[in-house]
């Protein structure tokens, strides 16, 4: 690798998978931002916003699961960092083409929170797909992505449009 070339930071001078040490990393608040979209048949978009569901209401359903999800992310990550989180919100809204996912993840602490982000709404559309399968197996979970990241030493990065955009801290 060249002098320019970024370093995947969870693999050793050997290859073997590592967890990073962050202990001499300094506290600093940080906050990641991810997004999801789930697209739904007509039907089925009619159906939820006419409460029309016998297992209940899958957005206030997977709003919950996204924030379970959040707080065990590195139970199902494996080189994640079990992380404190100082909080969590996680917002569905309809679409014309489905459901929206939105999840913000806070802590103060040592490593960042984009996977706990990314988590709670890859879980929350799971949460929607499983709430509405019976009824629409064809829905589609898309576009999981981070949306911006505050915090640490990369600094503020914030998505922009297709293209992506690092802030200088």
């Amino acid at each position: 690798m060249g002098a320019n070339t970024p370093r995947l930071t969870h693999v050793d001078a050997d290859g073997r998978l590592r967890m990073v040490d962050v202990g001499a990393k300094p506290v600093t608040e940080r906050e990641a931002v991810a997004s999801g979209h789930v697209a739904l048949s007509a039907a089925t978009r009619r159906a939820v916003r006419a409460g029309q569901l016998k297992k209940g209401d899958p957005l206030q359903a997977a709003r919950l699961a996204g924030i379970m999800a959040a707080k065990r992310t590195s139970d199902v990550i494996p080189l994640c960092h079990p992380l404190v989180l100082t909080g969590i919100d996680v917002d569905l809204t309809h679409t014309p083409r489905g459901i929206g996912i939105r999840a913000a993840v806070r802590t103060s602490g040592q490593t960042g929170v984009e996977m706990e982000a990314l988590t709670a709404v890859s879980v929350a559309a799971l949460t929607v797909y499983d709430m509405l399968k019976a009824i629409d197996k064809g829905m589609v979970i898309e576009t999981v992505q981070l949306e911006e990241k505050r915090g640490g030493r990369s600094g503020h990065y914030r998505r922009t449009g297709t293209a992506t955009r690092r802030r200088p801290r």
